[in-house]
């Protein structure tokens, strides 16, 4: 066998990224271990899954899904299908063997092991959730040759870097119905994570029933949040997969929503309502009231109740103090115990809220604003701010470690900033730096954040997929994992095997064409969107009032990804044309069809208005086309162009920059690099 240590770099093409034939390409995360073979294990009719010794209600569902998802994606009909106690043949196509039930708990083993020779299939593993964990392998390595379907021979040892490795829903801003938080959950399960972290209250809503505060439903969440059954299954629903759910209430600050039912317990005199549209506003928890402990005593111990998680997190982040400073009975308040400002102000309110927790055997977790002295060491940091550029400023990660706190990053990991996969692939919990035992020890790993400003449940998944998979192999995979474009190679086959768990990451975007486009005739829109991307960071919404709650959501920034596909390709087709590793035949053909679309798309805007911002974009990528053949064509035959062609080209390339429709070409790099490439060439008359 031959030992593998990194992925395959495969040729980009076309056919390359639309089909997945090879599963040894399609593995994300990538496994510790790999040992590679040359044998195939067949899969037909006669494939059965037998489960030896231990078994449980978890293993037994994982390995239903498992058969489910095979034989949805071979046509296979097998006798078995619903998974019992029962199966337990030794001879079984795939034998399975666990030691023990897993704890749904921090720290728990996910190791397994997966050998798969010509004969048989075995999954060995300490805990049933490591047995999870290699059913997503073995599903993802599912092969096809001429003879049909097979898996190839491998020896996997594998277990996760980190052990926390998370991804945060935020439900406030727009509300996420549970069909979306439960796909969702089955996308974790494919890429191994293992904390699904839920943000139930913000400036926009609470989002949890209530039933000692009713008017929180009653006026703070308009008619939107899970009753307490729905988060119990929901719960359940991630345990089956060996994922954990914390719950996230944010105080001091973000508090529109508490207020607007339980106005009493502001620190301003004032009228509160739910927030509609993105920011950070004013409205913020008294601290000097004794009613707001006893309120969040009752509220806290409410939510601990439906989440046996042992981590709760208090959100505690941006709080700018402006009600506080116009409190005076506060200002008196911090002036008589010898408070200097609001930072020790909060650190006096989270100190109340450590010992509330602590009644409910909870630890704390917040924002890395909590992060001041007098916190206690068993408060988990979670830092979104600090980035361990600095290990003076004591707002990072690293302060928090080094100081003995557990911490989980999610700076570099805002997958709502709408940031390629590679800008996130390449940030590691440990930044690349040698850190002491402790250190490492500290950093408990790390957390996606998808925040709902611009996302509703038509279009939340393309926002989390398929990026999140290659979030997932920086917290799973060994460190040095991280060869770009092998992981998009990967990341795009992905995308595809989560159709299979229920995901709409493709389906939702073809809905969002279909409107666009007003009718069924979706391809020249489709060409075009793939080459476009939204706005980046907070550029997109400047200000947080451009959109609001109720905005639509339907229109083309909304319809196109972080990762432009058919872009991304071309960057690479073009940087292997450079090299000379290809010839210019599928450079053309792309330039060609970009070129021709303009007149197609301009016929479909006539009859569908929503779509007239993407006109400029389309025109912009046709003048582009036509500068990139004529590119090639010099650059293939060695003839230098003209000065006023080149000048004209760069002028196209600088106009092609403006974005319509908070969208932005993405096209400009790869042809800036043809054009470029003609000034190196040596004309006869040089």
């Amino acid at each position: 066998m031959k030992k593998i240590l990194f992925a395959i770099v495969c040729l980009w093409s076309s056919a390359v990224m639309a089909q997945n034939t090879n599963g040894i390409e399609n593995l994300m995360p990538w496994p510790k271990q790999i040992e590679i073979g040359e044998g195939k294990f067949r899969l037909d009719e006669s494939f059965e899954l037998g489960m030896m010794g231990f078994q449980s209600p978890r293993l037994i569902a994982a390995s239903t899904r498992y058969i489910d998802r095979m034989t949805n994606r071979t046509g296979l009909f097998l006798d078995q299908g619903w998974i019992t106690a029962a199966d337990s043949n030794a001879s079984a196509s795939l034998i399975i063997e666990v030691e023990r039930e897993g704890e749904v708990l921090l720290g728990e083993d996910e190791s397994y092991q997966l050998t798969i020779d010509e004969n048989q299939i075995r999954l060995l593993a300490t805990t049933d959730i490591g047995a999870v964990r290699g059913f997503q392998t073995l599903f993802q390595l599912i092969s096809i040759d001429e003879k049909g379907y097979y898996l190839p021979q491998v020896d996997i040892v594998d277990e996760p870097r980190f052990q926390w490795r998370g991804l945060m829903i935020d439900a406030s801003r727009h509300f996420q119905p549970v069909g979306v938080i439960k796909r969702n959950l089955d996308g974790m399960e494919a890429v191994k994570l293992n904390v699904l972290h839920l943000h139930l209250c913000d400036d926009h809503g609470y989002r949890v029933e209530s039933k000692k505060f009713p008017k929180l439903n009653e006026l703070a969440s308009e008619g939107q949040y899970y009753t307490v059954e729905e988060l119990k299954g929901i719960i359940k629903y991630a345990a089956d997969r060996g994922i954990r759910v914390m719950p996230e209430i944010d105080v001091p600050g973000h508090a529109s929503a508490l207020l607007t039912a339980f106005p009493e317990l502001g620190s301003k005199d004032t009228t509160y309502s739910l927030v509609r549209n993105a920011g950070v506003f004013d409205p913020t928890l008294n601290p000097i009231k004794e009613e707001t402990y006893e309120f969040l005593d009752q509220l806290f111990g409410e939510v601990a109740e439906i989440f046996p998680d042992p981590y709760f997190h208090i959100g505690g982040d941006e709080n700018e103090g402006h009600h506080w400073d116009q409190n005076q009975e506060i200002q008196a308040f911090m002036k008589a115990n010898g408070l200097k400002n609001n930072h020790e102000l909060q650190t006096y309110f989270n100190q109340h809220l450590f010992e509330i927790l602590g009644k409910y055997d909870k630890y704390m977790m917040g924002w890395d604003e909590i992060h001041t002295e007098g916190i206690p060491k068993e408060t988990v940091i979670h830092s979104w701010r600090g980035g361990g550029q600095d290990l003076a400023d004591t707002t990072t990660l690293f302060a928090a470690a080094r100081q003995g706190y557990k911490t989980v990053l999610s700076n570099g990991y805002y997958i709502d900033l709408m940031r390629p996969a590679s800008h996130h692939y390449l940030r590691d919990p440990y930044f690349g730096y040698e850190l002491e035992d402790e250190m490492k020890n500290n950093i408990l790993g790390g957390e996606a954040t998808q925040w709902s400003e611009l996302v509703v449940p038509l279009t939340v998944d393309s926002r989390i997929w398929p990026r999140m998979g290659a979030i997932a192999e920086r917290f799973w995979s060994p460190a040095e994992i991280r060869d770009v474009r092998d992981m998009y190679s990967r990341m795009f086959k992905l995308s595809l095997i989560l159709e299979h768990y229920g995901l709409q990451h493709i389906a939702g975007k073809d809905i969002l064409l279909r409107n666009l486009a007003n009718s069924r005739n979706v391809e020249p829109v489709r060409i075009l969107v793939d080459v476009l991307e939204p706005m980046k960071g907070y550029t997109r919404n400047a200000g947080g009032f451009m959109y609001d709650v109720f905005s639509p959501y339907t229109k083309l920034a909304d319809a196109t990804t972080a990762d432009a596909l058919d872009a991304l390709k071309m960057d690479y087709l073009v940087e292997d044309y450079k090299d000379r590793k290809i010839g210019s035949d599928a450079l053309v053909a792309q330039f060609n069809l970009w070129e021709s679309n303009d007149e197609a798309l301009r016929a479909i805007v006539l009859q569908s208005p929503i779509l007239d911002q993407a006109l400029p974009h389309s025109a912009n990528l046709k003048i582009l086309s036509q500068d990139a053949l004529v590119a090639i064509e010099h650059i293939d035959s060695g003839r230098k162009p003209s000065k006023k062609w080149y000048k004209e080209a760069l002028q196209h390339l600088e106009e092609a920059k403006s974005q319509s429709g908070r969208v932005e070409l993405q096209i400009i790099d790869p042809v800036a690099e043809l054009v470029e490439m003609t000034q190196t060439i040596r004309s006869n008359q040089d």
